[in-house]
């Protein structure tokens, strides 16, 4: 599988991994126990898959990767606590402001340089995620709205911080590793009592969420972001996902994408296109 894996080109380990990451909400949103006793499942079977795939590479930590397993661990937990208290759409647009956070800290905290493209990218893609929501952002959502939007924070951060220099020497994986242990040790009393009353959906749910749309695809985008994605493109390219939501929804539930959402996809994808074509395409030149 490994020697698979390392003939897949950086940014197509990164589109999989967003494709497993989209979905997040249709499982998270089918079960009947709580965001507690769903971070304590997926996160143990993300921890356990993430943990035997990726054992070779060493266990060792230092500071910084147990800062980036605390930053990882946060924004895992506040994305399924954001999804069960509103709607997937909000939780999903609001963790994608990550690449306006990378646009701004990218240039102080790894050095990455300052291109005005990425701006006008990062906004036309946000422009084209409101249109998803035109007349569905509530009030009352607000707590998970605001956990939805300090995901997004620390989404942008763990990105940047798989590509720093002092995460080097150390297993890629780590932080998701010890990340997704720490989550399943502070709720382990609420998971384990869930037990008696789960449903076999219930069980379904966490165990893909776990081994799949956790456990593999962040094996696959840390192993895209390291061989050579820009963090900040890494990031743009996960707008995919939330335009991948409302196909499942579709698929599954029946509800139909409005117009406005089919409007919002074709920006999306239009800019995030017309940019990683003019950034591969420019590295190509420069060589």
């Amino acid at each position: 599988m490994k020697n698979q894996i390392n003939t897949i080109p950086p940014v197509a380990l990164v589109l999989i991994a967003v494709f497993l990451w989209s979905t997040g909400g249709l499982f998270i949103k089918s079960t009947t126990i709580d965001a507690y006793q769903v971070t304590f499942f997926r996160s143990l079977f993300a921890a356990v898959t993430v943990l035997i795939l990726t054992r070779k590479s060493g266990l060792k930590i230092n500071g910084f990767g147990i800062l980036t397993s605390v930053i990882y661990a946060l924004l895992l937990f506040l994305f399924v606590w954001a999804t069960k208290k509103t709607t997937a759409a909000n939780a999903i647009f609001l963790q994608y402001t990550a690449p306006i956070y990378i646009l701004v800290l990218a240039p102080f905290l790894i050095g990455e340089k300052f291109h005005w493209r990425d701006l006008v990218t990062v906004v036309i893609v946000l422009a084209g995620m409101s249109l998803f929501f035109v007349g569905q952002l509530r009030i009352e959502d607000y707590q998970g709205n605001t956990a939805a939007l300090f995901s997004g924070i620390f989404l942008g951060l763990y990105i940047m911080l798989l590509r720093h220099p002092r995460g080097k020497g150390f297993n890629p994986a780590i932080a998701v590793i010890y990340g997704n242990l720490l989550l399943a040790l502070v709720n382990a009393p609420t998971g384990i009592a869930a037990i008696p009353t789960m449903t076999p959906m219930d069980w379904f749910a966490v165990v893909f969420l776990g081994i799949f749309q956790i456990g593999i695809s962040y094996i696959l985008f840390i192993k895209g972001v390291v061989g050579g994605t820009r963090p900040l493109d890494a990031s743009l390219i996960g707008f995919i996902e939330p335009l991948l939501n409302p196909v499942w929804v579709f698929l599954f539930v029946g509800e139909r994408p409005s117009q406005w959402a089919i409007l919002g996809g074709i920006v999306i994808i239009s800019a995030i296109g017309v940019h990683t074509i003019r950034q591969y395409s420019g590295r190509k030149a420069d060589a």
